[in-house]
């Protein structure tokens, strides 16, 4: 045993070093093709950033991958897609709505807009389909083979509303033989989940592959008051994924694809005056376990989707048809004001409640098509092709309506908003790849995208109507280029110059017959970045490194009205960003392996002229403050994006050791943060704080790895604090999640 620390300290001191010095450990250039991994070394990782199969190693950008049991520990307790944040370099999730409408930022470049027809800089393909609306973003993580982060604008092969990277996901696919596995698990707070897959082979030619998911949580907050909801943050959250794969040919495979969620919960909760005045600390004596209100809390979303991906194996070029289809319903209802009463309306809490907000967004209609045609070369030869075409459609209907919670029953109030979204998009794309050389690999594309939307505002009240139609049409030419220099076989070092592209955004959820809708205008990228990636001692460690710098012209930025529940959608003349990544694994020895993953990121908004109302609610604002049309303002040039920590770093490390005629093994995992501003504007209340957030799974494994029995707790030593805002109405925080923790069982078959 003590063999085993020395050599595993060894180990770490010299990863240590090799990270600092990543050349100084190269090996002597060699013809010898690639060795199957041995044991102790690392597997190969193949990704398809690039729509091909390729070793991660030879992508020349930023890429990152999380799967098997890492992945399966991070989704222990019923996880949502929240899970991921912090656990990459440079990526960060959140959300407004709970377990629905998860907000993406990569590199700092994110959108912080409510509103259910947000756009968002960073894309998110799920099975080869992209994922639109934010409601569809959020649907729940299981069965999945490996998720793919690309940092950096993917607007060549991804296309638009891509500028900051993707997440990716692919499931597991439907194979030739019988398998499957069944997991359930039992928590704190009276959690119940069940996830699973069968996997079967119905001839030679069809295989089918079921996978489905339930997760249950009890309501953990209670409101002592006699109105409103009296219990929250309870859900359930079902979803399933049937996949048919049909191969009559060696030459041609078709793989259908359905799939559902239906998930019954509550909203976030907003939680009125538990932000210190002049601090970013919580009250005095708050209490996690209690939510005093008067409204009523709900959220309901059903979503259902299809695709279907053709493949033709042709001489010396393979053809791609994919299709999907997507189709939500959607409905949250809080009381956004946080407390019960008003000023004028006593008895009111907790703390000062100056006017009340009881409202409910809607998605009573959705729907999402997408084609793509895709050619690629593969011929033995040095030049290397993609092309295709692509076409995306979604028509959309959004509802804004409020409640008075003074009255009885919280009857709806007569006006209304209501927001109509038709959205069409074209693109052609096309890339390059050339071997210069067996040292020297160049890549190239290009993608043209036409848009066109339509989009309709309307507010109606007992007293009168308005209808505000908005247009825009635009184009734009994303391209990119980069290159992979091998070093010698463990080390390879890349460039990569991209530019991404986002279309415009319209917004109108009207308060008044006098409120008009915002739109903001394309928003457009250039981004440079240079890395090594090279496996070390003799393939027992693998190392990513990156550095890069981009700039974003007419950045599009949402801000706050400052005293009533709306977006305002406008354009800075550009945002600038640079900062640094670093990914690390280890097998330290026969017993230890680990992960590093660290990123600083340095964003900066820059327009000199651009202001935005602060709160409504007496926060201290830092930046400086000026009038304009008898309004106070704040000046927000050289502030950092909105909700972009400059550091995250996160770390696992796993223990195993064979035991009878199993193993016994422990798995933690940590990530943190530093601190960020919720909003454009600087106050000293609306700062997150510096976040470490930690995880443990410890567990038994038998029967070669058929069975697997763990303890788990997420947030460990239960970190809790403000992770949000409303600015509006008073010191308003949202929180994140409190210590869970529970036993989970899993059978492989």
């Amino acid at each position: 045993m003590k063999q085993t620390h020395r050599y595993a300290a060894r180990s770490m001191m010299a990863l240590a070093i090799a990270a600092a010095f990543p050349l100084a450990y190269a090996q002597e250039s060699t013809d010898a093709p690639v060795e199957k991994a041995q044991p102790g070394q690392l597997e190969t990782v193949i990704v398809t950033a690039q729509r091909r199969a390729e070793n991660i190693k030879d992508v020349p950008m930023s890429i990152a991958t999380v799967k098997g049991e890492k992945l399966d520990v991070l989704t222990s307790g019923g996880q949502d897609i929240r899970f991921l944040s912090g656990r990459s370099p440079s990526v960060a999730i959140e959300s407004d709505y709970g377990r629905t409408f998860p907000r993406f930022y990569i590199r700092g470049l994110g959108n912080t807009d409510f509103d259910l027809n947000a756009s968002q800089p960073v894309g998110l393909v799920m099975d080869d389909i992209v994922q639109e609306n934010p409601m569809l973003k959020g649907f729940p993580v299981f069965d999945v083979d490996q998720v793919e982060v690309l940092r950096g604008p993917q607007g060549t092969l991804f296309g638009r509303n891509s500028p900051a990277g993707v997440i990716k996901f692919d499931s597991a696919k439907p194979v030739f033989k019988q398998e499957g596995y069944l997991a359930a698990g039992f928590g704190k707070d009276r959690v119940r989940n069940v996830d699973g897959a069968y996997n079967l082979p119905v001839s030679d030619t069809v295989a089918i592959r079921f996978a489905g998911l339930s997760q249950h949580r009890g309501d953990r907050v209670s409101n002592d008051r006699p109105t409103g909801t009296r219990e929250f943050e309870g859900y359930k959250d079902n979803a399933a994924r049937l996949q048919v794969l049909v191969k009559p040919t060696a030459n041609f495979s078709a793989l259908f694809n359905v799939h559902g969620r239906d998930m019954d919960g509550t909203a976030t909760l907003f939680r009125a005056n538990i932000l210190k005045t002049g601090t970013n600390d919580l009250v005095d004596g708050f209490d996690y376990d209690k939510y005093p209100t008067d409204g009523i809390n709900e959220q309901h979303l059903k979503n259902k989707g299809a695709s279907m991906r053709l493949r033709w194996d042709l001489p010396g070029v393979t053809l791609h048809s994919i299709t999907g289809y997507e189709k939500l319903e959607f409905y949250s209802r809080a009381d956004v004001d946080g407390g019960y009463g008003a000023v004028y309306a006593p008895p009111m809490g907790p703390g000062f409640i100056p006017f009340v907000v009881e409202t409910a967004d809607l998605i009573p209609n959705h729907k999402q098509i997408s084609q793509e045609f895709r050619a690629e070369s593969t011929n033995k030869g040095p030049l290397q092709w993609i092309a295709g075409l692509f076409y995306f459609k979604e028509d959309i209907q959004i509802d804004s309506i409020a409640f008075n919670s003074l009255a009885a029953g919280n009857p709806q109030v007569p006006n209304y908003a209501t927001q109509t979204q038709n959205a069409k998009s074209y693109a052609v794309f096309g890339s390059l790849n050339y071997a210069v050389s067996d040292r020297l690999k160049l890549r190239g594309g290009v993608r043209y995208t036409s848009d066109k939307k339509d989009f309709v505002a309307q507010r109606i009240e007992t007293t009168g109507r308005t209808y505000l139609p908005l247009h825009d049409d635009s184009s734009n030419i994303s391209w990119d280029a980069s290159g992979t220099y091998v070093v010698n076989p463990d080390t390879n070092v890349f460039a990569r110059v991209a530019t991404g592209y986002r279309a415009p955004s319209m917004q109108g959820r009207l308060n008044d017959l006098t409120s008009r809708p915002s739109m903001a205008g394309a928003e457009k990228v250039l981004s440079v970045e240079a890395g090594v990636k090279q496996d070390l001692f003799n393939r027992r460690a693998r190392m990513s490194a990156t550095v890069f710098h981009y700039r974003v012209k007419d950045k599009q930025l949402t801000a706050g009205s400052g005293s009533v529940n709306m977006n305002q959608l406008l354009n800075a003349d550009k945002a600038i960003g640079q900062g640094v990544e670093l990914d690390l694994q280890a097998n330290l020895s026969q017993n230890f392996s680990a992960t590093f993953g660290s990123s600083y990121n340095d964003t900066e908004i820059k327009d000199a002229s651009l202001f935005v109302l602060p709160c409504g609610g007496g926060c201290t604002v830092t930046n400086p403050v000026s009038f304009v049309n008898g309004s106070r303002v704040a000046l927000i040039n050289g502030n950092p994006l909105p909700r972009a920590p400059k550091w995250q770093h996160n770390f696992t490390l796993k223990y195993s050791a064979p035991v009878a005629n199993g193993e016994v093994y422990a798995f933690t995992d940590w990530s943190y943060r530093s601190s960020y501003n919720f909003f454009l504007y600087e106050a000293v209340e609306y700062k997150a704080k510096d976040l470490l957030e930690g995880g443990l799974r410890v567990g038994y494994k038998w029967g070669d790895g058929k069975y697997d029995l763990a303890l788990y707790g997420r947030n460990i030593t239960n970190e809790v604090q403000s992770v949000g805002a409303i600015d509006f109405n008073n010191m308003t925080g949202i929180l994140n999640e409190p210590r869970t923790y529970g036993v989970q069982f899993r059978m492989n078959f």
